[in-house]
This record gives C-alpha cells, sequence and structure tokens, in this order.
C-alpha cells in the first residue's frame, strides 16, 4: 500500500510540470488575435489585477468605519490592600451599545467595597446595576463623525471602482500600443522579405540575361545596389520586429509567471475588421446622458457627495451641545421591580458664543463643493470634445485607407507594366527598381495609416473608459 501512494506521488509530481508547460507555451501558435491579448491582460496582468485592489482597500475601509458601531464592553477594576487592611476594591464594568442616530444605550454594574473610598462610589453589598441612555439633542443627533465616516465608507466604494476602471483602462491601452507596434514591425518586416525575394530573382535573371548577351554589365550593378538595400532594410526591420516583441511581452501573463511570444507567432491578420467591435468602438455615439455611467464623471460625482457629507457634518457643528443622559439604577436582586425614584440623570451643555470657528469651517466646505462642480462640469465638456475629436480622426483615418489602398493598387499596376516592358526589352532595371521603391514606400505609408487607424480607436477607448 505504501508503495502504491508512493508510485501515485510520483506521478501526479510528473504531471505537474506538463500542466505548466501547456500553459507557459500557450502563445506558441501560429496566431494571437488582439482580443484574445487583451484577455490576457485583463486577467493576469499585475497592474490589472493591482487596480483591483482599490476596490478591495476601499470594502476594509468600509469595516473599519462600521466598527464604529460595535457594541463595547468596558471593565475598570481596581483594589487596593496595605498592611491586612482593604483600603478599596472599586469595580466599574458597562456594555455600550451606539446607534446610528446618535443615541446610545448603556448597561452597567458597578461595586464598591473597602474602608476607604469616595462615600460618592458607595454601593450596597450585592452591588449597583444600571440601564440607561444618552441622547444628544443638539450635535450628534442627525449626524456625526461616526456615521460620516459609514456614509463616506459606502461612497469611497463606489470611487474605488471608478478609479479602478481608470487605472486598468491605462494597462489595456498601453498594452494595445504595444500589440499595434509589433504587427506594424511584423508586416514591415514581412513586406522587407518579399521584396528582398523579389530583388534577389531579379538580380539572378539580369545576370542570365547578361550572359546571354541581351543586357548590359551595368545592370548587374544596378540590381545588386537594390537587393543590398533590401537586406538592409529587412535587417532594420528585424531589430524592430525584436524590440517590438520584447515590448509586447512585458503585458503577456499567465497566473503569476510571464511569457515571452514565440518567434513565429504572428499578430492577428484581420485586424481592421475585428478591432472596433472588439474595443466598442463602432457603435459609440456622443450623448450627455450617457456620460454620466462615464467613471471619471462618477468619480467626480462620488467626490462632490463626499464633500456633502463633510458639509453637512460641518453644518451640524453649527448646533450647541447638549447631551441628555439617564439611567435606572437598581440592587441586582431587585432589578425586576421597577423604582422610579432610583435613576440618574445628566446633562452636559455647551456653546461657543461667536462660532467662527464653525462658521469658517462650513464656508470652506462650501468652497470645496464649489470648486468640484466647477471641475465636474469642465469635464463633461471636455470628454464631449474628446470623443467628437477621436471619432472625426478615425474617419479621417478611415477615409485615407481607402485613398492609400487604391494608390497602392495603382502603384502595383504600374510595377507589372514595367516588369512586362522590361520582359520584352522595352524598359531597363532603373525603371522597375524605380516603380518598385514607389510601391514598397506606399505600402509603408498604407501600414503606417493602418496603425494610426487602430491608436486611434485605441484611444478612443482609452476616453471612453470602459474595460470591464
Amino acid at each position: 500500500m505504501l508503495q502504491f501512494i508512493r508510485i501515485h506521488f510520483l506521478l501526479i509530481l510528473l504531471c505537474i510540470p506538463s500542466v505548466y508547460a501547456q500553459e507557459i507555451t500557450e502563445f506558441n501558435e501560429e496566431e494571437l488575435s488582439y482580443n484574445e491579448f487583451l484577455g490576457y491582460v485583463k486577467k493576469y496582468h499585475p497592474l490589472v489585477r493591482q487596480a483591483n485592489l482599490e476596490v478591495t482597500n476601499a470594502q476594509a475601509a468600509l469595516m473599519a468605519a462600521r466598527g464604529g458601531f460595535d457594541p463595547k464592553i468596558e471593565v475598570d477594576y481596581d483594589k487596593k490592600r496595605f498592611n491586612d487592611t482593604e483600603y478599596y476594591s472599586l469595580l466599574n464594568s458597562s456594555f455600550k451599545i451606539p446607534t446610528w442616530y446618535g443615541i446610545e444605550i448603556k448597561a452597567g454594574f458597578n461595586d464598591t467595597n473597602g474602608q476607604y473610598y469616595n462615600p460618592m462610589d458607595r454601593t450596597p453589598d450585592s452591588g449597583l446595576t444600571s440601564l440607561g441612555i444618552s441622547v444628544p439633542l443638539g450635535q450628534g443627533l442627525f449626524i456625526n463623525q461616526r456615521m460620516a465616516d459609514v456614509r463616506e465608507g459606502k461612497l469611497q466604494l463606489q470611487l474605488s471602482d471608478a478609479q479602478r476602471k481608470l487605472r486598468a483602462i491605462e494597462v489595456l491601452y498601453s498594452a494595445s500600443e504595444a500589440y499595434f507596434d509589433w504587427k506594424q514591425t511584423y508586416t514591415e518586416a514581412e513586406l522587407y522579405k518579399s521584396y528582398l525575394g523579389f530583388a534577389s530573382t531579379r538580380f539572378e535573371g539580369v545576370k542570365q540575361l547578361i550572359e546571354l548577351g541581351d543586357s548590359p554589365a551595368i545592370d548587374s550593378v544596378e540590381a545588386g545596389i537594390t537587393v543590398r538595400n533590401r537586406q538592409l532594410n529587412l535587417a532594420n526591420a528585424n531589430l524592430k520586429l525584436v524590440k517590438a516583441r520584447l515590448k509586447l511581452a512585458n503585458y503577456l501573463w499567465i497566473q503569476d509567471v510571464p511569457v515571452e511570444l514565440g518567434e513565429k507567432v504572428r499578430p492577428e491578420q484581420n485586424l481592421l475588421q475585428t478591432l472596433p467591435e472588439t474595443l466598442r468602438t463602432n457603435e459609440m455615439t456622443v450623448d450627455v446622458n450617457q456620460l454620466d455611467t462615464h467613471p471619471k464623471i462618477q468619480s467626480l460625482e462620488t467626490k462632490l457627495d463626499i464633500l456633502e457629507v463633510n458639509r453637512q457634518l460641518k453644518a451640524n457643528m453649527l448646533l450647541p451641545k447638549a447631551n441628555v443622559g439617564y439611567n435606572y439604577i437598581s440592587e441586582p436582586e431587585r432589578f425586576d421591580s421597577f423604582r422610579a425614584e432610583d435613576y440618574k440623570f445628566n446633562v452636559n451643555f455647551s456653546f461657543p458664543v461667536f462660532l467662527r470657528k464653525e462658521r469658517g469651517n462650513l464656508k470652506l466646505a462650501k468652497l470645496k463643493i464649489q470648486d468640484a462642480e466647477y471641475d465636474l462640469s469642465q469635464q463633461r465638456l471636455e470628454l464631449q470634445n474628446k470623443i467628437l475629436a477621436q471619432q472625426t480622426e478615425i474617419e479621417s483615418l478611415r477615409s485615407q485607407k481607402g485613398i492609400i489602398d487604391a494608390l497602392v493598387n495603382d502603384y502595383t499596376t504600374m510595377l507589372n507594366s514595367e516588369e512586362k516592358l522590361f520582359s520584352f526589352g522595352e524598359s531597363s532595371i532603373f525603371l522597375i527598381n524605380s516603380r518598385e521603391n514607389n510601391l514598397v514606400n506606399a505600402r509603408l505609408s498604407q501600414i503606417s495609416i493602418e496603425n494610426q487607424y487602430f491608436s486611434s480607436n485605441a484611444q478612443l477607448f482609452r476616453i471612453l473608459a470602459n474595460p470591464d
């Protein structure tokens, strides 16, 4: 039996690395789509997970604020004995229950023994029980610091969710930029690789024509220059691709393990069609009413609510401090027989004559609210204009994409025609290289405009700040 357990344990250990390796090599596929990439970033990236801690911190702060209403047990015991004489033995214990509206319920037990103590503390031999209530009639009845802390804690929970979204969207935007950079450098490297192949094939053909006497020797020099230029372009593009791939790897995590892309993995080829749907920027319309759900607006509105709670607390300080307490007292064995004449009663009252401190604090609280309202109005306008400007940019880039696509088609037609003329002996390597250079530059412009289009959609996604 022991041998069987050992074998079973070894099999488990052998299976763990294979599962782990499968997770680590999950990206070693032919294509990493943009939607899949964003999914990994949202789920595993440390900064996104760190942003989620905003909500956890707010929940902990709310729990701490609610602790102000927890029932409390207090025990105070003093005893003095010297030279076989018990000077005093004093026991004061209580159980307090704070309530929402500043009212406090208190039950207590006091017991006093000894020869030397304050007569005011004297109790019957069995001790003295009490049950009472304390009510603030001025400050603290409708709002106090404990109530304000709980209200602010609840509002802080809403604020933390908005801040979580704003922090997460920044990570997703940076990750998107890294993905688009990777796609651009990958496409440029593939472009130079294909045109290096064309130039090399042309170079070999020119050398054969020279050997047959159908082309001047200088054509081989010009064709060779083109090949070497393409080699330099490809080497530079490959260097950019490696750097872009490493930059992208900063955002690729599985669980707590960073993942590096394999060299054979390519970016999504159909990104132009899928990007607006992935980022949800294809159906976005500017509506001021819809901005109420924007995390930035929610954050500012929640801060306004927190400032309003503070204003109410400051306004409450204008009231006098007037606390009234009543406690029914009785011996423990006679507590069930009510005697109205056995009680303790206290009244505390204080009121500053000029209230300059309280009025000044209230005015400062109102000014903070006014300042936050101005900021909220400005942020609404800026968000609306940013969305409009970004949508205009996306439409412009979409139009530019159509123009550059037509231009690439025209340059391709010109190059094909020039190659046909060369095959008939009516053109030259110089003209073919010139046409090809124009086509390569047009393709590079096409790739650049596509990347701008991707980045513009990501920027709109960033402005809208909806990472979930």
